[in-house]
């Protein structure tokens, strides 16, 4: 399965290809997105991104994970969630967002097993 292209990234909205939704925040996968809901592990821009919000992506098949932290980059990204990846074997970027679309989007023309939490706000 591909990774889906973001077909369209801007201040608090993102879509993703083949998907009717607009995002605020979304996580990618080989073959699919969804909503990034932080209530669901209580994250917050900081400590930021943890261990638990990307566990879906890496279920999924992803041996990459590009992490967009937020136009403004207020999106903490720790270094025990870089760790966790790493230790299971994920190749990780974290970048501003506009920079980790472009990136998360080459990986995924190119064919890679690439997934995707995305922040598109500050």
């Amino acid at each position: 399965m591909s990774s889906p292209e973001i077909a369209s990234l801007s201040w608090g909205q993102m879509k993703v290809k083949g998907c009717s939704t607009t995002y605020k925040d979304c996580k990618v996968w080989p073959g699919g997105s969804r909503t990034w809901d932080w209530r669901e592990t209580g994250t917050n821009h900081s400590p930021g991104v943890q261990p638990a919000d990307l566990e879906e992506v890496v279920k999924k098949g992803a041996k990459t994970v590009v992490i967009g932290r937020g136009m403004s980059e207020a999106l903490q990204v720790p270094a025990s969630t870089v760790e966790y990846l790493k230790k299971n074997g994920i190749d990780v970027l974290v970048l501003q967002t506009e920079k980790a679309v472009a990136e998360y989007n080459a990986l995924a023309a190119q064919g890679l097993k690439v997934g995707g939490l995305f922040h598109s706000t500050c």
